[in-house]
């Protein structure tokens, strides 16, 4: 008989939130952990399922007066008092337990000025954070907006360390892509384990690596068609005007129903998960 894996729940911890679940993320004490919501954050302990804690709480008192929501939210990997949550504003808001039970002051608070010459009627939705992810040594965040993948030192809040363009070239779409609603994806993003390396999905079945030491970055493409065991990946490149190149592939022809959301990193080794659509790829680092 073929082998079946069956998923039984072993606790449901229930009735805490009235919208979306976008986050879960397991406390380092390895005994409480949190889930989020557009507007609220709770604390649950893993042993009690039918009373949380609320921590956070951004529902105005008019709903009409509401302008942001939760985007997504993790625990800091070391210190079990830390957290931090993003929102479909663009800013990032460091939490500390210890200074007080309701979170609703931040410690601290990060956004990049925006810069006025870019300014445009997507500005906002395009500035919205999809993901928030520590980096496993705890110094540094990443965060994944639409266009780009950005990395902040938790001691500087004014601006990122660093930014990686994902796919800039879509910049001149953003019309087409808010009219089929592509705009408001949320894409992932996750560390290699060593921090030195980040990834995050695009378009066409893409994913995107960047080494943050070489300062590097690489297309790839997950597809059944050139993903024959043991075949290594060949980099793709997007032409975005002019005369197209043999192995290029154009703007106008990306599949915007071809999306990784979806991407995770293994902890110790070069081994990445890609999820596209309903095909699950696993690569590894070439074995020479």
């Amino acid at each position: 008989m073929d082998l079946m894996v069956e998923a039984s729940p072993r606790r449901i911890f229930a009735n805490a939130h009235t919208y979306h679940i976008n986050s879960i993320s397991v406390n380092s004490d390895h005994e409480t952990y949190l889930s989020a919501d557009d507007l609220r954050i709770n604390l649950w302990h893993l042993e009690i399922t039918d009373r949380s804690f609320n921590i956070v709480d951004i529902k105005p008192a008019n709903m009409e007066e509401l302008t942001e929501v939760i985007t997504a939210a993790e625990f800091h990997p070391h210190q079990c008092n830390v957290l931090v949550y993003s929102s479909s504003k663009g800013t990032i808001r460091l939490c500390d337990m210890r200074s007080s039970a309701l979170c609703d002051r931040h410690a601290k608070f990060f956004e990049e000025p925006e810069d006025p010459s870019s300014r445009s009627f997507f500005s906002e939705i395009i500035s919205s954070i999809s993901d928030v992810k520590f980096s496993h040594s705890g110094r540094y965040m990443m965060t994944r907006d639409y266009l780009s993948v950005k990395v902040w030192d938790l001691n500087m809040e004014g601006r990122p360390v660093e930014t990686h363009q994902v796919h800039e070239y879509l910049r001149s779409k953003l019309c087409s892509l808010y009219e089929n609603d592509c705009i408001f994806d949320k894409f992932e993003c996750c560390w290699n384990g060593s921090d030195s390396a980040i990834m995050t999905g695009s378009y066409n079945n893409f994913f995107r690596m960047f080494d943050r030491n070489t300062r590097r970055d690489v297309t790839l493409e997950a597809s059944r068609e050139n993903s024959k065991p043991r075949a290594s990946l060949k980099p793709r490149k997007v032409c975005t005007g002019g005369k197209r190149k043999k192995d290029e592939i154009s703007v106008d022809s990306l599949d915007f129903n071809k999306k990784i959301l979806h991407t995770a990193w293994h902890p110790m080794e070069n081994i990445i998960a890609v999820a596209a659509t309903n095909n699950l790829y696993i690569f590894q680092d070439k074995i020479n």
